[in-house]
């Protein structure tokens, strides 16, 4: 019998100086699994980093057309998504538009499962929100840090 039980994913990025050294955390959790995930980078941007944590948290996911619950406190992945402002930028071809690179990755991991993105508030105590904002913060101050091939700037 085939669980109706979704995929939790919560999400942060950092960036240090917006753009500076940066890192993404992310925390997934199904049944009573649980998979944290983080890297840092060089030189990225906040925005980039909110991004890369839910693009890298989705590629974990081994089994396709699963349900996925995803918890951001960006208002920009989350308003993006959900507010259709993504699907207006792709029928523009993304033009003026930052993070095309991730925005494109994004789109071909998602189409694979049932994404639904929810907004939380950061630093609000959510326990899950505070350890992908720990995860995150550690991997841009003291992570291997990569080079963030799409960043411009």
């Amino acid at each position: 019998m085939e669980s109706k039980q979704p995929v939790l994913i919560y999400t942060d990025g950092a960036a240090r100086g917006n753009p500076g050294p940066g890192g993404y955390g992310a925390v997934l959790l199904y049944g009573p699994h649980k998979l944290e995930l983080s890297e840092g980078f060089v030189k990225t941007t906040n925005n980039r980093m909110e991004l890369k944590a839910v693009i890298e948290a989705l590629k974990k996911i081994k089994k396709i057309n699963m349900e996925v619950h995803v918890f951001t406190d960006s208002k920009y992945v989350h308003d993006a998504i959900e507010k259709g402002w993504l699907k207006s930028w792709v029928s523009k071809n993304f033009k003026d538009k930052k993070n095309v690179d991730l925005w494109k990755e994004y789109l071909e991991i998602s189409k694979l499962f049932k994404v639904k993105i929810f907004w939380v508030k950061g630093h609000a105590g959510n326990p899950l929100n505070e350890r992908c904002d720990f995860l995150a913060t550690h991997a841009a101050d003291n992570g291997p840090k990569k080079v963030d091939i799409g960043f411009v700037g």
